[in-house]
């Protein structure tokens, strides 16, 4: 079959068992026993990160465990029995309030909440620090003695209170990390706090000149200003899987067999069960509409601008919205089992997953953890030896150095890049599956695209059935229902939207990279490729019928996916290299190739052939995107460097893919090419900047040029930058 074994099922000789081993290994891509999905809202630096993962996955029956930072969860892969009680009560004893999340927390609520809390410290704190500043003012101005005492005495008032509840985050998280036996970003934060509270009482206690609760309330104010930025940053590159988790429907109307209605939860709706989605409403789940006509949007999901029309028979989507008109949905999947929720959970592992960046700055947040109390202990000493036993001034750089030293900057480096970048491109309709593909994707100088369902839309029509006699179209259709082949497909929807009845077949079976065989009547037939059926002439897109010793050619005619030539254009700009590899006939893939401006192009491809090209690519230095929809795309979407796939492609593609093109206009990937560069610029911008901000202020730090004020803001100042830089990206 001309480009039409995109299934392939049996091998048929030596050369195909290669390609086919590899196409069943990507296929047979292996599903977890369970996956735990936990709410860590003390979760909220790199080392948090690490020090999470690292003790999950050391816990009997877990296979892997990775936090996503933006949305505070961590996703655990475990065994069947595992219950998540169990993995909660580990992180409890870690040091991290955890709780199970299901499809109805999948929201803002909490994050909500953790922003509000934040606001109102900072609120309090900056309150507080307007008072001790005009008490401060008197001291500055001269008083002295007991006036001077009191003013201090009133500040002390006003500022350990206000330290200990507007601190209260830095304070929790750091006591849960010494519970657990560890040292986490804020224990040095703490320390420093209760360092400079501690300093300034003894000097108001003992008439000393100097108190610096201005300084400790200003400095708390300047930490919890730089973690709401944050805060507010992060939300504002919102993830694409809170996105997609607010288009899930907690509600449905299920419609009993006697007629009546009741408003059920859709985790309880059922396979089977019927549901009424009203105009205006979002579909609640997978199924098959029943009865009524509507147009649906889809925009959301796919990209689509323009509503699809809906009616009897129509396949719709959780998250989809019903325009026009009631329709009456069979549920096929609902709650977790929905495409829209299975989305999700491909978007938050992408965010949470690692790359070498994300690696980098783990393994530099865990050599900073203990690294930053030694520091700062070091400068203590040294400085008592230096100014000849000056507690205050000692203190005071030691203070200074904790805070500045903190790498909370180097802990958002890559979370912030990639939660944006991922976030941008789904609202462009590409689905990131594997969040170091925007690594490896930034590499790429070369592109292989496949024809058929790629650069097309893979719904071929024929064009001559009525050249075909009866016998011919019932043992075509018989063949071609035993294909997952576009073209198969399409011959077999065309033929039986006319009423042909399919011939009784016996020993149907595909052949990888060939087509259909059986047999019939006591006699060999074959759909599928011209020479495999026994055709000379293959001068269009066609599927030959091997029968009675002749040869019947069913021909095809295919149309352009939107935004194809803008694809190959914008690649070409970017100076990428081109490809077009495609399993159909020469005149076909040579007049697509012409078309789109493709150089060089390769047609009559088998599976082998294509990963074959690919990996010789790779042998030239080349580093490769593969684009293809099929199964036969499968075992080159694997070799390929990084890959991307249609969300009409066919399960083991999408399996085998990094990337899935949720819209039909394929112009995006080209963005996505461009954006990659962007964001690992951007990676390694937060990188320099980070290292830069540590090789600039902390020597100022030791040799006691900044005030615990002045390194506060210092380092939030990083961080908020750091966060900003990530944000250029939308």
């Amino acid at each position: 079959m001309t480009d039409t074994t995109h299934a392939p099922s049996l091998s048929a000789c030596p050369a195909c068992t290669a390609g086919q081993a590899a196409v069943d290994q990507a296929a047979r891509t292996p599903l977890p026993d369970a996956r735990i999905v936990l709410s860590v809202p003390g979760a909220h630096c790199a080392a948090c990160i690490g020090t999470i993962e690292r003790d999950l996955e050391r816990m009997p029956g877990v296979q892997s465990a990775r936090v996503n930072l933006t949305m505070k969860r961590v996703s655990v892969q475990a065994d069947a029995g595992i219950p998540a009680s169990a993995v909660a009560e580990r992180l409890t004893r870690l040091g991290y309030d955890a709780h199970e999340l299901d499809a109805g927390t999948l929201n803002m609520t909490e994050t909500d909440r953790q922003g509000r809390d934040l606001l109102m410290r900072l609120g309090v704190a900056g309150f507080a620090m307007m008072n001790v500043m005009l008490l401060s003012v008197a001291v500055w101005s001269g008083a002295t003695d007991a006036t001077r005492d009191l003013f201090h005495l009133i500040s002390a008032l006003i500022a350990i209170p206000t330290v200990a509840f507007s601190g209260k985050p830095f304070f929790r998280s750091a006591l849960r990390a010494m519970a657990a036996g560890r040292l986490n970003m804020d224990g040095p934060i703490a320390l420093a706090l209760i360092l400079t509270v501690a300093i300034s009482l003894y000097e108001t206690l003992h008439s000393g000149h100097h108190a610096y609760f201005e300084a400790v309330v200003m400095l708390t104010f300047f930490l919890l200003a730089g973690r709401y930025l944050d805060f507010r940053a992060r939300a504002m590159a919102r993830s694409a899987a809170q996105e997609l988790a607010a288009l899930e429907v907690p509600r449905a109307i299920l419609l009993h067999p006697d007629g009546t209605q009741t408003t059920v939860p859709v985790a309880d709706l059922a396979v089977g069960d019927r549901v009424l989605v009203r105009p205006g409403g979002r579909v609640p789940v997978d199924g098959t509409v029943l009865t009524g006509q509507s147009e649906i949007d889809r925009s959301l999901l796919t990209g689509e601008t323009l509503p699809a029309f809906a009616g009897e028979g129509t396949e719709v989507s959780a998250g989809e919205v019903n325009l026009t008109g009631p329709l009456t949905v069979r549920v096929s999947a609902a709650g977790k089992d929905t495409s829209l929720h299975r989305m999700a959970d491909l978007v938050a592992m992408a965010e949470a997953s690692r790359n070498k960046y994300t690696t980098l700055a783990d393994k530099a947040a865990r050599a900073y953890a203990p690294t930053i109390p030694l520091l700062s202990l070091g400068a203590f000493a040294a400085w008592i030896w230096i100014s000849g036993g000056d507690l205050r001034l000692s203190v005071n750089i030691a203070v200074a150095t904790l805070i500045i030293t903190c790498p909370c900057a180097l802990g958002l480096a890559v979370p912030a890049v990639v939660t944006a970048a991922s976030g941008r491109l789904f609202r462009k309709g590409l689905l990131i599956k594997d969040g170091s593909a925007l690594e490896r994707l930034a590499e790429v100088d070369c592109v292989v695209l496949d024809k058929t369902g790629t650069l097309t839309l893979g719904a071929p029509e024929p064009t001559n059935l009525d050249e075909h006699a009866e016998a011919e179209l019932r043992v075509a259709l018989a063949l071609a229902q035993g294909s997952s082949h576009p073209l198969a497909q399409a011959l077999a929807r065309a033929l039986s939207g006319r009423g042909v009845l399919p011939a009784m077949l016996e020993l149907v079976q595909e052949v990888p990279g060939f087509g259909v065989e059986g047999q019939w009547q006591g006699r060999r037939v074959r759909l599928g490729r011209a020479a495999w059926a026994g055709a000379t002439a293959r001068q269009t897109t066609a599927a030959y019928l091997s029968l009675d010793g002749r040869t019947h050619a069913f021909c095809f005619a295919d149309r352009l996916r939107p935004g194809a030539e803008e694809l190959v254009a914008a690649l070409k700009a970017q100076g990428k290299r081109v490809l077009l590899i495609s399993g159909d006939v020469p005149a076909a893939v040579r007049d697509m190739a012409a078309r789109l401006g493709i150089d060089d192009w390769q047609a009559e491809a088998l599976p082998q052939d294509k990963a074959a090209r690919i990996d010789a690519l790779h042998a030239e230095g080349h580093r490769v995107l593969m684009v293809g929809d099929g199964l036969n795309d499968t075992v080159a979407l694997t070799a390929a460097h990084v890959s991307i796939s249609p969300a009409s492609a066919m399960d083991a593609a999408r399996a085998a893919s990094d990337i899935v093109l949720l819209g039909r206009d394929i112009a995006p990937v080209a963005d996505a090419v461009r954006m990659s560069k962007v964001a690992v610029r951007r990676i390694r911008e937060n990188f320099w900047q980070s290292g830069l901000y540590n090789v600039i202020f902390v020597p100022v730090a030791l040799f006691g040029f900044a005030t615990p004020l002045w390194a506060a803001a210092i380092m939030s100042v990083s961080s908020i930058t750091v966060s900003l830089n990530a944000l250029r990206l939308k």
